[in-house]
Parts: structure tokens; C-alpha cells; sequence
């Protein structure tokens, strides 16, 4: 009996899926193995750096260190403030994502919350089992095992996601990304067998992803060109002889409506994600970001960061933790020429849509980047190398894809085409360990943001505050006046100025400082509230120097107001009550600095307090616990003898610039 030609067609697709699929082919299945520790190793060897990094003094803070939640470690009081505290979850991080909160909390409980590099392998762990996962992904719903070995290869070793990789504070990025993975490995098992059992499984793995970090919002969208490409669930009626691609057996063939239709529930989880996030914006004034800028600029940087983005896939350099917003400064023929570039390469994708992937990876690239390309204006930044983490694979698709489909047709040996790759890939993980490097210290990461953009006030600023701290002000003065005057409105600069001035005792012109920044940064809802409250503390400094203590203790009280979880500003206000002579005040503010990070300088203070009321045993048992604590008990107890014998308590110099990501 003469066969059909869908039944010859099913039998191709099932030769091919024998042939391919690692499942049914011992060949395949050696090759994928060597690929994923290939992978894997690689991956490990570029990026291990990180291991002896420090923490980052943007983010860093409250998304670790210095959070008391985290710091706590995993607890169900942890766990329950994670998933309750939207809107207002630290000062200056406003989002919601109790998976990466309780992320850090584990931690926390695991390495300590001073040790950067616990934390540091946690990160390079995930983004190396991301890229295993995205490995896998493709090549099981491809068969093509050596194409998904080079996109897994693109993606782990590519610069721009280091900032991904090296920035404690972005576990949500890299958690989010394994959750869409697997919800996209998900989507595989239900789509070869629709039933509601593995649909619940997509949904569930979608809901921790979005409760990681909202980026992952996109999905559905990627899960129908999934359906059109390699899935190939999708055929145009009428169309498939114009297409090169037929019918894959494995996955039932369904209409544009049934997939439509399957997608409702997942589109109903993005809604209600992305109204979590713009109420938590809200909450926190991040908002007023966009009302700042009109839709034309915000439509105009959108356009010029997408030709941006694809610069920096094809030549990964001058990449910088932060791109400031050119605002208003945007050229009408900036963008139009930035169009023109993507209505081409649109075009070329259509034009190659008889291969399917092309148009996938393309649209991949700009679908998955819309929730973060600035039409919605929540930060001070053009654009971020970390948003790029999953829009760039859908262009790492249609490279490896491309390059190999080229290489056939010309006929070039397997063995040119692996020897291209992996030319490649050594030049991409050769700029990746430079940039790598960057991060391992602060004043090298700022630096280098300064040498490759323009106009960048918060590097200029952090720059100058970081050169501030390590004692070397005058090198820090330039920096600082050079970020006051890019941006006036900026109330950190203000307060670095003051710093200055405080170090170098003009303590009347650094509380002027101090008060221009406070002016500038009110009204601003939650946003700046690490700022406000870290300024009012550095006031209260600047007073108690002066001997001025009803200010001073006026200026701690409104930091505490802000962040009530400043161990530090509690012991300074401690010391000004005591020395305005209430140690029964001195003493709860003393007890309450030792609830939220115990020191030995803070039970030596408890200690004195507790003295001058006469509870002598309850002060030499704080002094037993101050001794137990103390790595170097002498010089604790100089330190503390100074406090009183100058009347002067100097401010808390691990303060360090934290935004909102």
C-alpha cells in the first residue's frame, strides 16, 4: 500500500528525532555530555575571580550586608517579611522578590553576612547551572546538539553578563533566569502531551520565577514563538510548502487560537506581576522617574539602547556598571538613524522567516527586552548590561544557527566551523576575565565607568565618596565637585561635600551641605531614604563635634525615623544622651544597637551606661560579652574611652551610595 505524504513526512521527522534526539542515539548522547562539562568548566574557569571579590558598594548593603532581614538569616520571620514587606522593603529597594531575599538569607545563615565570598560562588553557581539548563533546553527541543552547545557557549561567556554574575545584589537575575528555563523545559513535557498536570508544573515554575525578579514577565510571549520555532506547533494556514521547516511529530500541530488561548492563565500571572511592581514603584515614588522625562525622550533612548544593546553583543566593550540617561540631550537624528537600523534588520528577519529562526531569535531579542528598554522610566539609567541576560539569547540563536546553516550550504569542513567556534568563544572569555576584573575593587569598577561614558554623574559621585572613605580627600574633591555640577538636583553629592568638609573640620559648612542635600532630596516619597536618613546621621556627627548635643540628638532621632535598623545611629545617639547626662535613655538606645548587630564597643558602652546607674553586676556581665565578641578587647576599650574623653563619635564609615535596581 502506497503511503501518504503526511505519512512520509511523519517518518522523517521520526528518523531525523532518532537520529538526533539524545534520547535515541548513543552518538548524540557522548556528544552531549562532552559539551555540558565543556560548558561547565569553561564557565567555572572565567569567572572564578569572583570568589575573592568584595562586596560592591552599590546595592550590596541593603540587598545583603547591611539588611537586617537578611542578615537574620533564614527564619520564618525572614521568610514571612520577605513575601509581606511590598512597597517598602528596605529604604531604597522598593521591589518585590521575597525568592531573592530569601536567597540572601540562606546566605546569610550559611556563610555569615561579612564574607563576600559565600555569596560570591552562590551567584557563579547559578549562572553556570543556567547555562547547562539553556544547553539542554535547546538541544532537546532542537535535536541540533553542537548549535546549542555554541548559543549556551555565547551566553556563558559573554561580557555583558558579568555584571549578572559579580553583583551579589543581582541573585535575582540569575534566579529568575533558571526559573524561565525551566519553565521553558517545562513547556516542552506539556507540549508533547497536553495535560493539566504539566501546564500547572509551567505555571508554578513561572510564579517563583516572576516572585524572583519580574524580568521573566515575557514568557508567554517566548512560549509562542517557542510554538513556532523549534517547537513547530505553529503552521500559517496554507503556508507550510513556502516554509523550509515541516511539522515536528513530536509536538502536535495546533491553531494560532488554541495557543493563544492555552497561554490565558500565564498572561493572567504577568498581569498581576507587573501590577506588584508598579505599585511597589509607586509606593516608593519611583514612578515620578518617568514623569520627569516626556514619552518622546523615553521612546527615543528606547530605540537608540536597542542599537546600543546590539553593538555591544557583536563588540562587547565599553561596558559600565551604569549608562547614564541622556534625557533631553537626545538627537532627533540619533534615533531616526537607531530605527531605520532595526526596521532593517526587521525586515531581513522576515525576509529569512522560511527558516523560522531568524524571526524567533529577533523577536526574542526585542519582546524580552520591552519590560526593562525605558518606556516606563523607574531609574536614572539609560540602559544596564545586567537587562540583557535573556533578550541577548534569542541573537545568540540566530548567530549559532545562522553560521552553521551558512557552513553547510558552502559545503566548509565540521572541523573549520569548531575551530571558528571555539576562536570565538577564547576571544569572548579572554574580554570577559578583563572585565571580570573590574569588580574586584570599587574604585577600579567606578573608575572605569568614568573612562568609558560621558557624563556620569553617580560615577563621578561615587567615585569621589569611595577615594573619601579610604582617606585620600583631595583626590576625592574633583570627583565630587565634578558630580554637583553635572547634576545640582543630586542631593549624595551634598551630602559627600559635607563628608569633606567634616574631615577636614569645617564642621558648620559641612551641616550647611548636609542641609542643602536633606532640602533637595524631600518630598521625593520613599526614593532617597538610605540618603535622607544616612545625611541626618552624618549631621548629628558634625553637631556632636561641635558639642552641640540637643541637634545632635535631634539629627540621630530623624535618622532613626527613616531606618530604625542603623545599629550604628543607635549607639550614637546612645552616647549623646549619656553625655547630656540620661543614661537610662543612653541605655536603651544601647540595647537596642545590640539587638540588631551585637559589637564589643557596643557593650563596652552598655557597660558604662549601666555603671552610672549603679547596676554594676548587669555592666561587668556586658563586659564579659564585650570581651567574648572582641578580636582585639585593647583597642575596643581605647576606642570607647575616646568617645568620652573628646566628647566626639565619628560616623559610620561603611555607609556607602546604594540605588534602587
Amino acid at each position: 500500500m502506497k503511503s501518504s505524504p503526511a505519512t512520509k513526512r511523519r517518518t522523517r521527522s521520526r528518523d531525523r528525532q532518532a537520529s538526533q534526539h539524545p534520547a535515541k542515539g548513543v552518538w548524540l548522547t557522548t556528544w552531549t555530555l562532552w559539551f555540558g562539562l565543556l560548558l561547565v568548566v569553561a564557565t567555572v574557569a572565567v569567572y572564578y575571580p569572583v570568589h575573592s571579590h568584595p562586596f560592591a558598594n552599590f546595592d550590596d548593603g541593603p540587598y545583603f550586608f547591611a539588611n537586617p532581614h537578611v542578615r537574620a538569616g533564614l527564619s520564618w520571620n525572614t521568610v514571612k517579611w520577605a513575601f509581606t514587606s511590598f512597597g517598602a522593603v528596605t529604604p531604597d529597594v522598593p521591589d518585590w522578590h521575597p525568592l531573592a531575599w530569601i536567597s540572601h538569607a540562606v546566605d546569610a545563615q550559611i556563610f555569615g553576612f561579612d564574607d563576600p565570598a559565600g555569596p560570591h560562588d552562590v551567584n557563579l553557581l547559578l549562572h553556570v547551572l543556567n547555562v547547562v539548563l539553556l544547553f539542554w533546553v535547546l538541544q532537546r527541543a532542537t535535536g541540533a546538539a553542537g548549535r546549542s552547545a555554541m548559543v549556551a557557549g555565547l551566553f556563558a561567556l559573554h561580557p555583558i553578563n558579568v555584571e549578572s554574575v559579580a553583583w551579589i545584589a543581582e541573585r535575582k537575575n540569575l534566579l529568575s533566569m533558571m526559573f524561565f528555563l525551566l519553565a521553558l523545559a517545562a513547556y516542552g513535557w506539556y507540549a508533547r502531551r497536553p495535560r493539566i498536570g504539566p501546564y500547572i508544573v509551567v505555571a508554578a515554575l513561572f510564579a517563583l520565577g516572576l516572585m524572583a525578579k519580574p524580568q521573566v514577565i515575557t514568557l508567554p510571549f517566548v512560549l509562542l514563538l517557542w510554538d513556532y520555532w523549534p517547537l513547530q506547533r505553529m503552521f500559517p494556514a496554507g503556508r507550510r510548502g513556502w516554509l523550509e521547516t515541516q511539522p515536528n511529530a513530536e509536538f502536535p500541530e495546533r491553531s494560532f487560537s488554541w495557543l493563544i488561548t492555552e497561554k490565558l492563565p500565564l498572561l493572567a500571572l504577568a498581569a498581576a506581576s507587573a501590577v506588584i511592581t508598579m505599585k511597589s514603584q509607586l509606593a516608593v515614588g519611583n514612578i515620578d522617574m518617568d514623569k520627569r522625562l516626556s514619552l518622546s525622550i523615553r521612546l527615543g533612548n528606547a530605540i537608540i539602547s536597542y542599537v546600543r544593546y546590539l553593538g555591544k553583543a557583536f563588540w562587547p566593550s565599553r561596558l559600565a556598571l551604569f549608562y547614564p540617561h541622556p534625557g533631553a540631550s537626545l538627537e532627533a537624528w540619533q534615533v531616526w538613524a537607531a530605527l531605520v537600523v532595526l526596521l532593517a534588520i526587521s525586515g531581513l528577519a522576515i525576509a529569512l522567516s522560511r527558516r523560522r529562526y531568524p524571526l524567533v531569535g529577533w523577536l526574542w531579542f526585542l519582546g524580552t527586552l520591552v519590560p526593562m528598554i525605558g518606556l516606563v522610566q523607574l531609574n536614572r539609567q539609560a540602559m544596564a548590561d545586567r537587562y540583557a541576560y535573556i533578550p541577548f539569547i534569542g541573537l545568540f540563536i540566530v548567530v549559532s544557527w545562522g553560521v552553521a546553516d551558512l557552513a553547510e550550504q558552502r559545503h566548509l569542513s565540521p572541523v573549520w566551523l569548531g575551530g571558528a567556534s571555539m576562536a570565538v568563544l577564547l576571544v569572548l572569555a579572554a574580554v570577559t576575565y578583563r572585565q571580570i576584573g573590574f569588580w574586584g575593587d570599587n574604585l577600579s569598577l567606578w573608575s572605569h565607568a568614568l573612562e568609558v561614558t560621558r557624563g556620569n554623574y553617580l560615577a563621578e559621585n561615587i567615585v569621589g565618596s569611595t577615594l573619601l572613605d579610604q582617606g585620600h580627600s583631595e583626590e576625592a574633591l574633583p570627583h565630587l565637585q565634578a558630580a554637583t555640577e553635572m547634576n545640582p538636583a543630586d542631593p549624595s553629592a551634598y551630602m559627600y561635600m559635607g563628608a569633606y568638609d567634616q574631615q577636614h573640620g569645617q564642621l558648620r559648612q559641612a551641616i550647611a551641605q548636609y542641609q542643602q542635600a536633606i532640602t533637595l532630596s524631600d518630598g521625593a516619597g520613599q526614593r532617597n531614604l538610605w540618603l535622607r536618613s544616612s545625611t541626618f546621621a552624618r549631621m548629628g556627627s558634625a553637631y556632636r563635634q561641635l558639642g552641640d548635643l540637643e541637634p545632635a540628638g535631634q539629627s540621630f532621632r530623624k535618622a532613626l525615623a527613616i531606618n530604625p535598623n542603623d545599629s550604628q545611629v543607635w549607639l550614637a545617639l546612645g552616647i549623646v544622651t549619656q553625655l547630656s547626662g540620661n543614661p537610662t535613655s543612653a541605655i536603651q538606645a544601647y540595647s537596642q544597637a545590640l539587638k540588631i548587630q551585637p559589637s564589643d564597643v557596643g557593650y563596652l558602652l552598655l557597660a558604662r551606661a549601666l555603671q552610672q546607674t549603679g547596676h554594676d553586676n548587669e555592666a561587668q556581665a556586658a563586659i564579659s560579652e564585650a570581651r567574648r565578641r572582641s578580636r582585639d578587647f585593647p583597642t575596643a576599650q581605647r576606642s570607647v574611652d575616646a568617645v568620652f574623653a573628646q566628647h566626639t563619635v565619628a560616623s559610620n564609615p561603611n555607609h556607602s551610595p546604594d540605588g534602587t535596581r
